[in-house]
């Protein structure tokens, strides 16, 4: 139905008729030269490409997006930003708590527009900047969440107090509304949807992808169905799972059927868009065409733990969908003959013509898991967006030694060039003087916490679940303690979220609460502070900012991980178990591996979180760490042979690797073929 494409030419008057409101609220900002203050041609020109069936495109659906526009191409407005708009207090709970109580954390910067809730989120996000880079014909789809995820609140003896965001979207930005509607038919009334639009540009501003996302807060919905694009991933009740992810499926095909895009594979970013698949099949005339269908459909799985793979029993899905949804769930998304639910994973591992995990281990584990598709399984290694990610003071470094790095904003693979100044003392300085830029910035950011740039420093910030195990650090607090008097001070910070409905992962913060509680008394030797909020912009300060980034999951559950690809870029080394990306760098010396090792064809159980072994070797590993830091940095005085700033040299020469243009263009080879 989407193979209409006319010759039509997409110009600056179709955009601005295609806008809600454009001369009452978006006429300032865009104009024939500029939108939002980046050039208007590479969206002409993209739209263009969408809607020429002559040039091959790619529609991507991910249930959530982080773009980051706060730390990377932030749009201008031509009016002052509204206030709901902004997020610049951040509190943050330590073990100094005077502090805690009489300063904030103050950052006049826009608030990232909040339609992520992490990881997920931010992969998909960095995923749709590469693909401008590379000026690859994608279309992308998501959902607009109105309140965003939640706004994080820690209350000591309470743990984390999720609160309800606000935001505007009717003046965020590079954010607009369409005239366009689609709708759902459901046996609780038709479902509206309005489109929005927002362009994601290339690093050089010469190419865009267009976002397209789903809303249905608008006045002919109920007050229901108004509700239902509210907050990303509420599952209070099972049918706003089921409502959320066909919203996301079902109408991300309606909306590119309605702005006549031409597209030529679907890239399912998980099984929430699981959905695009039945809806495709049921707007054949001839069900037979469904086997040349099923050739356009592409599958990325992100996760073994059993809580990320969706199930739906048809009864549910009856109660909104009529027979022709419930037919097709059970022709193309039964787990077995008898069973009563639609499985959202195996209909895309049993469907999809391609399929990828997201790092090599994960593909190992994926093949375990679903063995029956063990030969459909392929795997493609997540990465970062350079661009994003990189500090300004590493992006300066490399541009100091251009001679050697050449255009690495256009070729991230050229860092891999990293190994070649690895005896050159100059740089072994410089590298080591860039972090120490980006660690005094930190420590100017949270000054009031009384931090010295010449301690030690570990990080930890990522999503907060069991398996992550974020409290393992603090297991035997006292052991922490004893490294401290007997080598020299730590500084730690850890910042994340825990879906509030994850008493799993708000028992874990509890705990590090109580942890950080515990250690009042010994600020001199240990600072200890979890920040609140964690976001995009924290995730690249600290990223860059800390020492050592801790990555502790319990193997082999963690997927890939993409935080600690971001602290490599500007080398900071790691300290990790052997899990996710970091199995595919073992032996290149990027800092320390310790505890369990997952071998075998058995999974293990995700709730044996072997916390008093791996807790063991975390503090073994620690105290090692501290020692060499120590000999490296002796209070400001640098020693340029450490083996410390070789494993520095050796986390930007493999950053090069875990980067999403590289993902993107396996992607393009492995999957979508667009060149071809």
């Amino acid at each position: 139905m989407n193979r209409t494409a006319t010759d039509h030419k997409f110009d600056f008057e179709t955009l601005v008729n295609s806008i809600e409101q454009y001369d009452k609220i978006y006429r300032d900002d865009i104009t024939r030269e500029n939108y939002f203050g980046f050039p208007i041609a590479p969206i002409l020109e993209a739209e263009q490409k969408l809607l020429d069936n002559k040039v091959k495109s790619v529609a991507y659906l991910s249930m959530e997006y982080g773009l980051a526009p706060s730390i990377y191409n932030s749009f201008q407005l031509k009016k002052p930003m509204s206030e709901k708009n902004k997020f610049f207090k951040h509190e943050v709970f330590s073990n100094y708590w005077i502090s805690d109580y009489i300063f904030k954390i103050k950052i006049d910067k826009m608030l990232d527009i909040p339609i992520y809730s992490g990881g997920l989120g931010v992969l998909a996000g960095d995923t749709v900047k590469s693909i401008a880079d590379l000026g690859l014909s994608v279309m992308s789809v998501g959902i607009l969440w109105n309140k965003g995820y939640f706004k994080q609140n820690f209350w000591y003896k309470h743990g984390q107090m999720p609160e309800e965001l606000s935001w505007d979207p009717w003046s965020y930005p590079g954010l607009i509304p369409l005239k366009h509607r689609v709708s759902i038919n459901t046996k609780k009334g038709k479902l509206s949807l309005r489109l929005w639009k927002y362009y994601v540009y290339s690093y050089d501003k010469k190419n865009v992808c267009p976002l397209i996302l789903l809303d249905s807060n608008v006045e002919e919905n109920t007050e229901y169905f108004r509700k239902l694009t509210d907050q990303l991933y509420r599952s209070d009740h099972v049918s706003w799972r089921i409502f959320q992810r066909s919203i996301l499926g079902i109408g991300a095909i309606k909306a590119i059927d309605s702005l006549g895009c031409s597209i030529d594979r679907y890239h399912l970013n998980e099984g929430h868009a699981a959905f695009a698949f039945i809806e495709r099949y049921l707007q054949l005339s001839n069900k037979a065409d469904m086997q040349d269908e099923k050739k356009k459909f592409m599958y990325t799985c992100h996760t073994p733990v059993a809580a990320g793979h969706d199930r739906f029993n048809l009864k549910d899905i009856g109660e909104i969908y009529g027979d022709e949804y419930i037919q097709a769930a059970e022709k193309f998304g039964k787990e077995k003959k008898d069973s009563q639910d639609m499985n959202l994973t195996y209909l895309c591992l049993d469907n999809c013509a391609k399929v990828n995990a997201v790092a090599q281990k994960h593909g190992e584990i994926t093949r375990l898991q679903f063995p029956d598709f063990a030969s459909k399984v392929d795997a493609i290694t997540n990465g970062i967006h350079i661009h994003t990610w990189l500090s300004e003071s590493f992006a300066q470094l490399f541009d100091r030694y251009s001679s050697t790095f050449g255009d690495w904003r256009r070729s991230p693979a050229l860092l891999t060039k990293a190994q070649d100044l690895m005896g050159n003392e100059d740089f072994r300085r410089d590298i080591f003087e860039a972090h120490q830029v980006n660690k005094r910035n930190f420590v100017n950011v949270v000054d009031h916490w009384k931090l010295d740039p010449n301690v030690l420093t570990i990080g930890w910030a990522r999503r907060i679940t069991g398996y992550k195990r974020p409290s393992l650090l603090f297991h035997k607090i006292e052991e922490i303690l004893k490294i401290a008097n007997k080598v020299v001070p730590l500084q730690i910070f850890l910042a994340g979220k825990a879906h509030p409905n994850d008493n799993i992962g708000g028992a874990h913060i509890d705990a590090i609460l109580e942890h950080i509680d515990a250690l009042n008394n010994y600020y001199d030797i240990v600072k200890v502070l979890i920040l609140e909020n964690y976001d995009t912009y924290f995730g690249k300060l600290l990223s860059n900012s800390v020492d050592v980034w801790l990555n502790n999951p319990l193997p082999p559950f963690e997927a890939s991980g993409t935080s600690g690809m971001k602290a490599i870029l500007n080398g900071v080394v790691q300290c990790s178990t052997l899990d996710g990306w970091v199995v595919e760098a073992e032996q290149d010396d990027i800092g320390w591996i310790f505890g369990y090792r997952h071998e075998g064809s058995e999974i293990g159980s995700e709730n044996d979180l072997r916390l008093d072994e791996d807790s063991a070797a975390l503090y073994e590993t620690i105290e090692a760490m501290a020692k060499m830091y120590y000999q490296t940095n002796q209070k400001g005085k640098i020693n340029l042979q450490s083996p410390w700033i070789s494993k520095m040299i050796n986390c930007v020469r493999r950053a090069a690797f875990f980067n999403t243009q590289r993902m993107v263009e396996e992607y393009n080879a492995k999957m979508w073929e667009l060149n071809k």
